[in-house]
């Protein structure tokens, strides 16, 4: 079911000092969970807390993002094809993101100009 082109871009170290937004830690969570996991695989691999986890598989189950299937006793939850979708147009959006941030910062990086968003507003900062 795996499909190339949906894995989730490296972290970069710029990248680990952010906050990890929601629509990440969902598509991480479902990256884990393409050939079917353990609940408790998924809280490590992901970097949740035990609550925060809870929290995003009751969400992605209710969203059907994620299916829960039992295998002996233990529960497996797997990415379901609404969750490939999800995954896909996550890494589109990302494909996105990325090149309207090359169009506006030279790949040098040496324009010392950049933009920054608070609430719905875009700032222009830098030496002016």
């Amino acid at each position: 079911m795996r499909e190339e082109g949906v894995r989730l871009s490296k972290i970069s170290k710029e990248d680990m000092s952010k906050r990890r937004d929601r629509l990440y830690i969902m598509a991480e969570i479902l990256e884990v969970a393409l050939e079917g996991v353990l609940k408790t695989q998924i809280m490590y691999k992901a970097n949740l807390s035990f609550a925060q986890l809870n929290g995003y598989l009751r969400l992605m189950l209710d969203l059907d993002l994620l299916e829960l299937t039992k295998n002996s006793e233990r529960k497996i939850y797997k990415c379901t094809t609404k969750g490939l979708r999800f995954l896909e147009s996550y890494k589109k959006i990302q494909e996105l993101l990325r090149k309207e941030d090359e169009s506006v910062t030279p790949r040098n990086g040496n324009s010392g100009v950049y933009l920054v968003k608070r609430g719905s507003q875009v700032i222009c900062k830098g030496p002016f």
